[in-house]
């Protein structure tokens, strides 16, 4: 196979691009369905898609399985996750040498979470600490990457401020960043706002808003608690009013995502990336509400 096109070109065309994330399954049961998810998803022909690296690098075994699955077997232009976390400068050197290999030019670079029971992150031995770090070594590398980096809209949950994670987002671009993914939010002016934040900053590369279609109030509660997102008063109440309904929930949650993406885009944003936990139905129930 040819070597992936850069997402930097695909950027550069101005025209909106649909992203997807997947997450690496914990057995061969879970690779089969997220096989089938995937072929189904072919249909509404993403323009990239991303396989995420688990908490603590945990799954970088199935990560680099999917990946393989998802760019050879069904097609898609893959951006494989890389963190920081249990790797040497030798490894993470090894690993981006072998992605290249592979023929992926585009590479999702963050520090990653600290491993499973612990709650700081501590670099490994001869590691690195910051996703600044990475992106640096990555482009020393090979050039001609494509590197994504996250962006927090409502603040890393680690920092001190604002303004801290505004500095340590503009490392991340000054060492050689390509484009920024948002975490999730659910109110566009919180994306607003951050792009404002950003450009004044001197971050002029593409922010692309990140999206959840909630699934349950349980679910997206927990994950707005770890990453340090809010959820609206108003989307609150409709998911309280919905009660132990899991069609209405799901229903209100495409709803909802559906009013965020047409916004977004009217607002000039560069596309959206879809974070739908492997589940392929509220994307293509984005897409079908998508089409004009």
């Amino acid at each position: 196979m040819p070597p992936d096109l850069p997402i930097s070109a695909l950027l550069a065309k101005r025209v909106p691009l649909r992203s997807i994330e997947f997450f690496p399954p914990k057995d061969d049961a879970g690779v089969e369905a997220l096989r089938a998810t995937a072929t189904v998803l072919k249909r509404i022909s993403p323009d990239f898609v991303s396989v995420t690296y688990g908490a603590g690098g945990s799954t970088r075994e199935r990560t680099a399985q999917v990946s393989r699955l998802l760019r050879q077997e069904i097609g898609f232009t893959v951006m494989p996750h890389l963190t920081c976390v249990g790797h040497t400068r030798d490894e993470l050197n090894g690993v981006a040498d072998q992605l290249h290999t592979g023929g992926y030019r585009n590479i999702m670079a963050l520090r990653g979470d600290p491993p499973k029971g612990q709650t700081e992150f501590v670099p490994y031995h001869d590691g690195l600490r910051y996703g600044s770090d990475l992106v640096a070594l990555l482009k020393a590398r090979h050039p001609d990457f494509c590197l994504g980096v996250g962006g927090y809209p409502e603040k890393h949950p680690e920092a001190s401020s604002p303004d801290v994670d505004l500095a340590n987002l503009k490392r991340k671009v000054d060492a050689g960043a390509d484009f920024i993914t948002t975490q999730l939010f659910f109110d566009n002016d919180v994306y607003y706002r951050f792009v404002d934040r950003c450009r004044a900053a001197g971050i002029t590369i593409p922010i692309i808003p990140g999206i959840m279609p909630v699934l349950s109030l349980k679910q997206i509660t927990r994950f707005t608690e770890m990453c340090g997102a809010t959820l609206p008063a108003r989307l609150i109440k409709r998911l309280e009013a919905a009660g132990d309904h899991p069609e209405v929930v799901e229903a209100l949650g495409i709803e909802w995502a559906l009013t965020q993406i047409r916004a977004l885009l009217d607002h000039g944003a560069p596309g959206y990336h879809l974070y739908i936990m492997n589940r392929a139905k509220s994307a293509l129930a984005l897409a079908a509400g998508l089409v004009a």
